[in-house]
């Protein structure tokens, strides 16, 4: 697992804006239940000034009968916490989701031990603005240095400069609302 990985990080680095890929094959089950998202690389307008109002965010993964992925996040923006719920489906190739109805084109895991944290690669269409984020999920309130160091290598491999990434502030009090 550990070779697949590394070289799927090895293409990606390789390469300037590549693609993001996962070349192995995620069982969604891996992923279901809570995680703290403790960093994030966003392209979204306006991310690299308000990314030090930014705390830990929250989210929950569930799996539908149909093998969709149901995700409830508790997101900070600015000086709120929005919590929302939605439903992305399932993509005819692997186990990469998307719902374009909310703005979704693609949500997939880059890579995880599912024990600890996984690195999250999301492609958004929003009010006509189009971007990419990468984020780190962690079971724990703090992150484990492989998944720190994995976020890292992918952000910069996915070519997402130092200021369109960051560490979220430590308080966790949004992130326990979508716990609920």
């Amino acid at each position: 697992m550990r070779g697949v990985l590394l070289t799927a990080l090895l293409a990606v680095v390789s390469l300037p804006r590549a693609q993001a890929v996962w070349l192995g094959r995620l069982d969604p089950k891996q992923l279901l239940g809570s995680w703290y998202v403790l960093a994030v690389a966003s392209g979204e307008k306006g991310f690299a000034a308000e990314k030090a109002t930014k705390n830990i965010e929250g989210v929950v993964v569930t799996l539908t009968p149909e093998n969709n992925l149901k995700v409830r996040s508790s997101r900070h923006r600015l000086e709120t916490c929005d919590l929302s719920v939605m439903e992305l489906l399932r993509q005819n190739s692997g186990w990469v989701f998307e719902n374009p109805s909310l703005g979704v084109l693609e949500y997939r895991v880059l890579g995880s031990n599912f024990r600890d944290y996984a690195i999250v690669f999301t492609q958004l269409e929003l009010e006509d603005e189009a971007f990419s984020t990468v984020e780190l999920y962690s079971r724990a309130e703090w992150a484990s240095q492989a998944g720190l160091s994995l976020f890292t290598k992918w952000s910069q491999g996915l070519g997402f400069l130092s200021q369109q990434q960051a560490r979220l502030q430590t308080d966790p009090t949004c992130a326990r609302k979508a716990f609920q």
